[in-house]
């Protein structure tokens, strides 16, 4: 809306005008307080987003119920989430002292070579052990760090010997083992 054309002036097009600006399309032209995402979440998705994480199996009339919407249009939002992709898929936690895996390690992992070739074939050597539950690509002194789940001192020392010091292109392994969790969450902050 021009500053000329305030004889034309309506409270509606104001409001349309100033969505317009704020729900523009282009990320890089959105006002700083909006995210910069295509991912733009209002309340209502991320206490879905919330509530789902917290526990995947509400139904979608308890969740409907929580978020006041009908359960029609709650379960168009979370589909809506999962084909965007902020909904990645739905798991069940263990506790790992009740299925026999009490010791969790996190292991430092330096390669011989940082190549894409090389990096390559230890990522897809890591996918093989189960024992690896989280494998993250570091930027520093080290180039992996694994997180390991094992049930005592002798299956850690198997895991190490038979898996860790074998997977390609290894050449430092340094290894801490946690004593307790403090916290634990999968949740994201939203």
């Amino acid at each position: 809306m021009v500053a000329g054309d305030l004889r034309n002036f309506s409270p509606d097009a104001l409001a349309s005008a100033k969505c317009d600006r704020i729900m523009c399309d282009d990320p890089a032209k959105r006002p700083s307080f909006m995210p910069k995402s295509e991912n733009l979440l209002d309340q209502r998705d991320r206490a879905i987003l919330r509530l789902l994480q917290a526990d995947g199996r509400l139904s979608n009339v308890e969740l409907a119920e929580k978020v006041n919407l009908s359960p029609s249009a709650c379960l168009r939002r979370v589909k809506l989430l999962e084909e965007r992709g902020l909904i990645a898929r739905y798991v069940m936690l263990l506790d790992e002292k009740a299925v026999g895996l009490p010791g969790i390690a996190f292991v430092l992992l330096t390669l011989d070579q940082q190549g894409r070739a090389a990096l390559d074939a230890f990522e897809a050597a890591v996918q093989r052990h189960p024992e690896v539950t989280e494998c993250c690509l570091l930027a520093g002194a080290a180039d992996y760090m694994l997180r390991i789940a094992y049930a005592d001192a002798a299956d850690f020392e198997r895991i190490h010997t038979e898996i860790v010091t074998q997977l390609p292109g290894v050449a430092r392994v340094q290894s801490t083992l946690a004593l307790r969790s403090v916290k634990k969450t999968t949740a994201l902050p939203l």
